[in-house]
């Protein structure tokens, strides 16, 4: 492949990181390109949280591979403030340490901790807590349009507004999120609709505030500047490219913010926003070969910023004929069509 030209498909945060990796592996004629601008689709309306603590082995190798390259972003790309997962029940205690034992194993530094060390988080019903405090939050647009500028400087021709299908291309690279599966519809990708919402201005947000994620619920929050930006696993999973906003949705995790962070009870909503998962049967995404001249990186299913820098690396090097430093053998495609299926419990 190395001496083909290389397309890729989609200015999202893998495709950015595919193309700066290949840039720096010293090949040229390389096209990055995408329908809207760069960071226009999922990676633009992301949550920004950047995690090792996953529930598969697996995903936790593949986001430790990428912790260290988010470090080196440092500020303003990526602030490294934990993320806190606190439960309320035996049942969602019992889930923390278990997956703590498991990320533990594999290097993962995860301490239990005493929630109450978060100012202002309401505590009373919390059984117990654990905490990783090499993971954090960061700005997915800003990011991924750093990596694009990188790669450009790095002489990668960057085209916006722009069909793949219409480029010359020797090993077209789809990384399109969901819309992959427009393009190949051989790949068991579709999207699901999640929500996001910004309350602020908050007075008194620590610099330091973790992400919280309640386990037994998967409400979550993290600073954003003077705000507090929203999320949870909806109920009634919304299958669909539709990006509208459930307004009752809204009121919900103003709700639950009240409850659990009561000094931001009265913060006003700054914004609310829909976007998409790619997601796949077993929310582990898909990285290969699909024949001869293409090959995709998507189905990332919500995960696919904080995985960009271990994937983009893993990809550039199979691309251009090295052996890939992160094992990507399973996530490739053909592992739907047997048993060898590992899926991923801690989709927020």
């Amino acid at each position: 492949m190395a001496r083909r030209r290389i397309v890729v498909a989609g200015a999202g945060a893998i495709g950015a990181s595919i193309a700066y990796h290949i840039a720096l592996l010293g090949a040229e004629g390389v096209v990055l390109c995408d329908t809207g601008a760069v960071a226009s689709g999922a990676t633009g309306k992301a949550m920004g949280g950047v995690r090792q603590q996953f529930s598969t082995a697996a995903e936790v190798r593949l986001a430790q591979a990428s912790i260290d390259f988010f470090r080196e972003l440092g500020p303003p790309f990526f602030h490294q403030v934990g993320y806190l997962f606190l439960a309320t029940s035996e049942e969602g205690l019992a889930r923390l340490r278990e997956r703590a034992d498991l990320q533990r194993g594999l290097g993962v530094p995860v301490e239990e901790v005493d929630a109450a060390e978060v100012r202002g988080l309401r505590t009373d019903d919390v059984l117990g807590a654990v905490i990783c405090r090499e993971d954090g939050v960061a700005d997915p647009p800003r990011a991924a349009r750093e990596l694009v500028r990188r790669a450009a400087a790095s002489g990668v021709e960057v085209r916006e507004h722009t069909d793949a299908r219409e480029l010359d291309a020797g090993v077209l690279v789809v990384a399109c999120g969901w819309q992959s599966a427009e393009l190949f519809p051989q790949l068991p990708i579709r999207p699901l609709v999640r929500q996001l919402v910004d309350v602020g201005p908050v007075e008194g947000l620590s610099q330091t505030m973790p992400m919280v994620v309640e386990e037994d619920t998967t409400f979550h929050f993290r600073r954003r500047d003077a705000c507090l930006r929203l999320a949870y696993r909806e109920p009634s999973a919304r299958w669909s490219s539709d990006e509208v906003v459930d307004d009752a949705l809204v009121d919900d995790v103003r709700t639950r913010l009240a409850y659990r962070y009561p000094p931001a009870a009265e913060a006003p909503v700054e914004r609310a926003w829909a976007g998409l998962y790619d997601m796949t049967p077993d929310a582990h995404p898909i990285i290969g070969p699909l024949g001869d001249d293409a090959y995709v990186a998507a189905g990332f299913s919500g995960h696919g910023f904080m995985q960009s820098p271990a994937v983009g690396r893993a990809v550039a090097e199979e691309l251009l004929g090295l052996a890939p430093t992160f094992d990507l053998e399973p996530y490739r495609l053909e592992r739907f069509a047997g048993n060898e299926v590992f899926p991923e419990e801690l989709v927020l």
